[in-house]
């Protein structure tokens, strides 16, 4: 059964709810992020969920944040154990163990620092159409899903639940959140992804581009957010059939876009999945978990 939402009755304030996560105000420095089943395309919510989506997303996320990643630069994270709750949420356990994290709570920048290792999805399309890559210039004759010399920075703007992203140039970041700041950003998120690349690649993954988002602490550091490194922020593949010159074997929601695609029903709200999709799109991320981390999927 997938849990598409979640139920405090009143416990905690509800600060937001995302596509796929709800965030509950736990103190005055923490917050409690509950990953549901819920799954999204063409930013479009699904009227059914993928059962355990939600407890990948949160095992990934804690794998990469406690481990591969830990010394690149500071995280938000701060536990995923129910012990860590206080008493009065244990009764929800069945809807916050496995799936829930504790993190700090920190200003967000109101920027989705998206790095890209190769030339796919929409970088793909504006290529075609003007040789650029979010208004950079990237050299001439490239094909589909060729590796960029060097990772790029390529930003967007955070847009609201329902609406689009919008892909920027990297400068007009410092509008946004000022120099100092922007150059924080795109050395963070082009070290982590340079790590997450080549730790991926020797376990049979290619990690095409992903999304990071940043807040600011107290002390004025700039952390690491959300999810990370997960088929819902990233676009996964299979490295063992790589080709340039075409897509490519995706682990990421690509299967399930396919689908909303080839029905005629892309972007439509109230669509829900049949169950040969949900299945297979459950393999996708199951196996993306197993191949990352070297350890069999479980559920809690």
């Amino acid at each position: 059964m997938a849990l598409t939402c979640t139920d405090l009755r009143g416990t905690l304030p509800l600060l937001a709810q995302g596509k796929v996560r709800d965030v509950y105000t736990l103190s005055s420095n923490h917050l409690l992020f509950v990953a549901t089943d819920r799954i999204s395309a063409y930013d479009v919510i699904m009227k059914n969920g993928i059962p355990n989506k939600g407890k990948l997303l949160t095992a990934l996320s804690e794998f990469w944040f406690t481990t591969v990643l830990k010394d690149v630069g500071p995280n938000h994270f701060v536990s995923s154990s129910m012990d860590f709750l206080p008493e009065k949420l244990q009764k929800y356990s069945a809807q916050l163990k496995g799936r829930s994290m504790v993190v700090k709570k920190l200003q967000v920048f109101p920027v989705e620092a998206i790095v890209r290792g190769y030339l796919t999805g929409s970088a793909w399309v504006e290529y075609k159409k003007s040789g650029t890559v979010h208004g950079i210039q990237v050299p001439e004759g490239m094909v589909e899903s060729q590796a960029f010399e060097k990772p790029l920075f390529t930003p967007s703007t955070k847009a609201a639940q329902g609406q689009h992203d919008e892909n920027i140039h990297p400068d007009k970041v410092v509008q946004l959140v000022g120099h100092e700041y922007t150059k924080k950003i795109e050395e963070l998120s082009l070290a982590l992804y340079t790590r997450a690349r080549d730790y991926a690649v020797e376990r049979g993954i290619i990690i095409a581009d992903t999304k990071f988002e940043f807040g600011l602490d107290e002390d004025k550091n700039v952390v690491l957010v959300d999810e990370i490194l997960t088929p819902d922020s990233s676009r996964f593949w299979l490295a063992s059939t790589y080709q340039t010159g075409r897509s490519q074997d995706s682990y990421d929601k690509q299967f399930l876009r396919d689908w909303l695609t080839k029905n005629g029903v892309k972007g439509r709200p109230g669509i829900v999945m049949p169950d040969e999709i949900i299945l297979e799109t459950s393999k996708k991320y199951h196996e993306a978990y197993e191949l990352l981390t070297g350890s069999e999927w479980k559920e809690t």
